[in-house]
């Protein structure tokens, strides 16, 4: 039951209608990309912290031993059941190359933790090959079924890092929410919500990093 709960508030596996139009669970995160010295990109590191009741839930589902906190053992059982959870979905975690996705490799470990009171949850992705920092590339996390907003609070929590990146231009792009909507309205249709885990709704509200380089 548990595993299925963090899996249903994560990835919207069976969310009703009228739950797929709007978002049910909270993270505020941190994207850092990274290029190599050889002018490649070489990961995005993620940093995720949950809101206070999505984390709640979590910390009640997980306290096998019931004593208010999660042992070491509890958290590895919460980064596993994400890590599997999310495969599906890329990690919330978009790469577009000269306007074409980019596939990205799961991360080799994910890591969660508990900290005031909010769940944090710690991974990298790399492209699947390898992916020059030249072009125009633009990087996005998000949730393509919308149940789970992404919430990056400031532009300085999306940034690059790296020499590959010396040469390159940089800018947050912030989608205006009710352009999006009255731009889209003929895909806002019952049967769009309907089928919730097949769409990619997401993206025309992301916040994202473009780079040109």
């Amino acid at each position: 039951m548990k595993k299925n709960r963090l899996l249903l508030a994560l990835i919207l596996a069976t969310a009703p209608l009228p739950a797929a139009a709007h978002p049910h669970v909270f993270a505020e995160a941190r994207l850092e990309i990274v290029a190599a010295d050889d002018g490649t990109v070489q990961e995005l590191r993620n940093v995720w912290r949950f809101d206070d009741m999505f984390s709640s839930s979590v910390l009640m589902d997980f306290d096998t031993n019931t004593n208010l906190k999660l042992e070491e053992s509890e958290l590895q059982e919460i980064s596993n059941t994400i890590h599997q959870s999310l495969a599906d979905y890329d990690y919330f975690t978009f790469i577009n190359h000269d306007g074409k996705p980019v596939e990205i490799a799961a991360p080799d470990v994910l890591h969660a933790d508990f900290q005031d009171n909010q769940l944090l949850v710690i991974f990298s992705v790399k492209p699947k090959v390898s992916l020059p920092a030249s072009g125009t590339l633009s990087f996005g996390v998000y949730d393509p079924t919308l149940y789970t907003a992404i919430d990056f609070t400031d532009d300085t929590h999306m940034v690059l890092e790296g020499p590959g990146f010396a040469k390159c231009k940089h800018q947050v792009i912030r989608p205006d929410a009710d352009e999006v909507i009255a731009q889209n309205q003929a895909m806002l249709t019952e049967a769009f919500f309907a089928d919730p885990a097949n769409n990619d709704m997401g993206k025309l509200f992301a916040t994202r990093l473009e780079v040109t380089c």
